[in-house]
């Protein structure tokens, strides 16, 4: 694909960073001498290359170089450290790793306990002559040829969040990336001098599929910036040029609260897509002049449903299962359940490779998942007769509340439309009564005055009883992923603290 778009439009700009530009053809170049020099050192077809890197222009070459010489690249999530980068590297089974010089204080002080680890390659000035340098290998000029690879063959391991367990590497094709990138542009409507801002991590889909190959599938830009900033949003997409962005977790709902400004319309974005769909979505288009699009679809089984960019939308769905993909609704025992009953989302592609592969060196995981012939997501919902979908919550996030299954997803959004709520998590804690209690964690806008009892009133007269918190407590952050997915195994543990407060009730 870059190879064709190089020779189509070499002078476009690919990629976008606050490095600078790289047009089509000097990505093209310059991945295909790393190509090269990486096969120089021995890395080739079927090996594992593991990156530990932000995003960066370096990052996308290394991925598309490994990509040339049929070499599996994972990129980890630049926030771990000790056991769970112990952890990833080990579930990758990666013999080379590249890494920023910066992230060299988190990797040293584990790499006596990673001997299978071989290499280590640096991305910026180091002193320790322990280490390789990137440098070197980007002097290489002599592009080799492109290795003929089977386009289901893997390509990359994306890794899980891990915010409920440990984390699993999907194993993704070739044929994935690609027709994942080119189904997101044909069903987005995304073109050509198309700009493609994503503010989240390489080791994200939405980063690397959704934004990188669709911005090669368009050929568009795609422009990276290093993590989200609320701060710094709206400086970004006007500096990046953006016509398109992406959000997810609760960006869009933090961008939402900040006070309406002279600039909000200040850019030339014409297309916002992510997930969750806030209820205010007509607020935000007409304050922002950004309509708005939604989706549903997971690293695992790829993005099948939609939002029509023309057509009608249906408030409260997630879109339209596209042609590509079948969906259904299924009860505990995998049966396809009625129009606008709840159960169990699965997915399958109409074609080969649009459905990761499995999780690596996991068999029994991948047969859980995989169940004759359909992707069980995990994930509730709800499939109209006309083909919408909605998003009911997650299986294993929900609480069980005298004799109620309460939704996680459903207390959030019940919290968050509280004015002076920015951002809300809802668990279960221990309750004397032998099933669970409810929780909420929240943080409030900025300057907001609100206590406990205030908030607790306000979900009383909102929502059913047993929606209704029994403990709440106001911290100043969630802890978060780097995809900015609130990591609720934190908050289970600490439970209830002194800070806690509890209604009794």
């Amino acid at each position: 694909m870059l190879t064709r778009a190089a020779a189509v439009t070499p002078d476009a700009v690919f990629l976008r960073t606050s490095e600078g530009d790289l047009t089509y053809r000097q990505a093209e170049q310059q991945s295909a001498g790393l190509a090269t020099a990486f096969a120089q050192a021995g890395m080739g077809a079927g090996s594992c290359v593991a990156l530990l890197m932000h995003n960066s222009l370096d990052q996308v070459l290394v991925w598309f170089a490994l990509a040339r010489l049929g070499a599996v690249h994972a990129p980890l999530n630049t926030a771990l450290l000790g056991d769970r980068l112990i952890h990833a590297l080990r579930v990758a089974e990666a013999s080379v790793l590249i890494a920023d010089a910066e992230l060299l204080p988190v990797l040293t002080p584990v790499l006596d306990r990673l001997p299978e680890l071989k290499r280590v390659i640096v991305n910026g000035v180091t002193s320790d002559d322990r280490f390789e340098d990137l440098a070197g290998y980007r002097r290489c000029t002599d592009p080799a040829s492109a290795t003929e690879v089977d386009e289901l063959a893997a390509a990359t391991m994306l890794f899980t969040s891990g915010t409920t367990g440990a984390s699993k590497a999907c194993v993704l094709s070739h044929r994935y990336l690609a027709r994942q990138g080119q189904l997101h542009a044909q069903h987005l409507g995304l073109r050509a001098g198309d700009v493609l801002y994503c503010p989240f991590p390489l080791f994200h889909i939405d980063a690397a599929t959704l934004t990188v190959v669709a911005a090669l599938a368009c050929r568009g830009t795609a422009a990276l910036s290093r993590r989200f900033s609320a701060s710094r949003f709206w400086a970004e997409v006007r500096a990046f040029d953006a016509s398109v962005f992406n959000f997810m977790g609760a960006t869009l709902t933090i961008l939402w609260k900040q006070p309406p400004g002279a600039g909000d319309r200040d850019h030339r974005v014409r297309l916002a897509w992510g997930v969750p769909m806030p209820e205010w979505r007509r607020g935000w288009e007409e304050r922002f002049g950004i309509p708005l699009r939604g989706i549903y679809g997971l690293t695992d089984g790829g993005i099948p449903v939609y939002d029509t960019v023309d057509g009608p939308q249906r408030p409260g769905t997630c879109g339209l299962v596209i042609p590509e993909f079948d969906v259904r609704i299924v009860d505990d025992s995998g049966q396809p359940l009625p129009s606008g009953h709840v159960g169990e989302i699965v997915v399958r592609g109409r074609e080969p490779g649009l459905t990761m592969n499995g999780y690596h060196a996991m068999p029994e995981a991948t047969a859980q998942v995989f169940r004759h012939g359909w992707l069980h997501t995990g994930d509730l919902g709800t499939l109209d007769d006309d083909g919408y979908l909605t998003f009911e919550g997650r299986l294993s996030d929900s609480i069980r509340r005298r004799g109620e299954n309460i939704s996680a997803y459903e207390v959030e959004q019940l919290l968050i439309r509280h004015p002076a709520v920015l951002e809300a998590a809802a668990i279960g804690v221990p309750s004397e009564l032998t099933e669970e209690d409810l929780k909420a964690v929240v943080v409030l806008r900025p300057g907001a005055g609100l206590t406990p009892e205030e908030l607790h009133a306000f979900c009383r007269e909102t929502a059913p009883r047993f929606m209704v918190p029994r403990y709440i407590e106001l911290v100043p952050a969630l802890p978060k992923t780097p995809t900015q997915k609130i990591e609720k195994f934190r908050l289970r543990q600490d439970g209830i603290t002194p800070a806690t407060w509890d209604s009794g009730t």
